[in-house]
């Protein structure tokens, strides 16, 4: 027996070997696309010669793995491949029609990567009225699409993969037990139910002069989006507010593992973070739109960007690069995002009169709270909807989205309002995260906390970990507050609720 075990993990090495080079093709791919660039490589050339790997067979190799975390992550790195590749016709297939649909709206075509940019900053309400039409249109047309990609899906991970469903195949995926999550979360919707209905309808009265039963999921967009008070936004382009860095000692052009993109003539407008490979190669992207958005998005992408680049490179690649749980990286991204948006920042550093940032952060509170409100209606319908296994049905997810957040969603577009793998919980944890880390940094050098170079330093030292330890593990590990909402709460609302 112990003769055999040089060979065994001899092979283990290398099958983890190709897999990080899997995932940084398919990084790097994603990365040309935002760009508009020509990948180096058609999607259906990135798994030339790896055929024999992305078997059952190798799946079954990985259960030798001693280490529990190298074996999630590396069987879930295989599963991920094995499903990319058997989707690719069908993804492909969905990805060409979608690219052709665009919604007419006063001769302006809108394609579906832009109707959030474009509610954000350049509509009306009679536009979104008109978007709503077309978009419905649309969506029932791509709709046996989008199912045929899910029934295939489901079906692997259950013929294929042996697990008893999504919502299985997820939490073994995750780490994350969603039956513990779920009662949490109706249990927030109800407490902040008075408070949010009676407040968010003056403020669509006040904005639209609409009650909120006129209103959509578009109109929520718009509203959400703060452009309202895009006059007391600094007229600079949302990068000079990088400068910030000098406070913790850093010059973020000097990090040559972070690349920044923030050029307005970009192909995609939706922010993202691309990692290639984790801490060489860090990319944030953004076309700014101009107004408060462009800043929320690009400090809640450097939140994900920092803490990938100064994460200890001599971590394994599977902890590196192979994570299963993001929602510690979403708690650093909400920590600089929500760290940009408060009183001392905006005042101090952005040079904003201090009754213009009073106004600007009484909305944000509640729009905070209907953001985390809107994730955790998602969150409780795609499990409903997995539950029932029955995806086809959209009346559920849609009545239920009304519900809780009082916008009124279409019910032909729920499988695109659905982000896979319930990454909706992942927001939710990760900014339940965020106030925890935020009080620490809080209680120890005060409420202008970002201006202490001791901070930096805090925070370089929470970075360099990565994600070894998941959101539970990392703040039971510094004693640090467990994952709560009444820190949210009291943040947005000072016990009110």
């Amino acid at each position: 027996m112990n003769r055999m075990l040089p060979p065994i993990s001899g092979e283990i090495t290398e099958i983890e070997r190709v897999l990080h080079r899997l995932n940084r093709r398919w990084s790097a791919h994603v990365l040309s696309l935002w760009q508009g660039e020509a990948p180096e490589a058609a999607p259906y050339e990135i798994y030339d010669g790896y055929e024999e790997l992305l078997r059952l067979s190798t799946l079954a190799k990985l259960a030798a793995v001693q280490d529990p975390r190298r074996r999630r992550s590396l069987q879930h790195a295989l599963m991920d491949h094995y499903l990319q590749q058997m989707l690719l016709p069908h993804e492909l297939e969905m990805r060409t029609w979608m690219r052709g649909a665009r919604a007419n709206v006063d001769g302006e075509k809108i394609g579906f990567q832009e109707v959030i940019p474009w509610c954000q900053t350049s509509s009306t309400y009679a536009k979104r009225q008109a978007l709503q039409k077309e978009t419905t249109a649309l969506c029932r047309f791509l709709k046996p699409f989008a199912l045929n990609h899910w029934q295939v899906l489901l079906s692997a991970i259950r013929d294929d993969l042996g697990f008893d469903g999504y919502i299985d195949y997820c939490s073994h995926k995750h780490g994350i037990d969603y039956a513990r999550w779920y009662p949490v979360m109706t249990a927030f919707l109800e407490q902040t139910d008075a408070l949010y209905f009676e407040e968010m309808g003056r403020w669509c009265e006040r904005r639209f002069q609409r009650p909120m039963s006129e209103l959509t999921r578009f109109d929520s967009i718009n509203l959400l989006s703060l452009g309202e008070f895009d006059g007391s936004c600094p007229r600079r382009p949302p990068g000079e507010s990088l400068g910030f860095f000098a406070h913790w000692g850093l010059k973020l052009e000097d990090l040559p593992g972070l690349h920044l993109d923030l050029r307005r003539e970009k192909q995609h407008a939706q922010a993202l973070s691309v990692f290639v490979d984790i801490p060489g190669s860090v990319h944030i992207l953004m076309r700014p739109q101009g107004g408060w958005i462009d800043i929320e998005s690009l400090w809640h992408e450097l939140g994900h960007g920092l803490s990938a680049v100064f994460t200890d490179s001599t971590l394994p690649a599977f902890i590196r690069n192979m994570s299963t749980n993001y929602s510690l990286s979403e708690a650093y991204a909400f920590l600089l995002q929500n760290m940009a948006m408060s009183r001392p920042f905006l005042t101090r550093q952005m040079g904003v009169p201090p009754a213009d940032a009073d106004r600007l952060l009484g909305c944000k509170a509640l729009r905070d709270l209907a953001v985390f409100r809107r994730y955790a209606a998602k969150f409780i319908a795609e499990i409903d909807m997995f539950s029932r296994g029955d995806l086809a049905d959209s009346e559920p997810y849609a009545r239920l989205m009304q519900r809780y957040t009082g916008f009124y969603h279409q019910p032909e577009s729920h499988l695109f309002d659905l982000v896979p793998e319930f990454y909706s919980l992942n927001y939710l944890l990760g900014w339940m995260g965020e106030a925890s880390l935020e009080k620490a940094l809080r209680h120890r050098w005060g409420r202008a906390w970002m201006f202490a170079p001791e901070a930096g330093n805090q925070l370089r030292k929470w970075w360099y970990l990565g994600t070894r330890y998941d959101i539970f593990q990392f703040l039971e590990r510094h004693r640090l507050e467990p994952l709560q909402t009444d820190l949210l709460l009291d943040r947005w609302f000072g016990g009110a609720v």
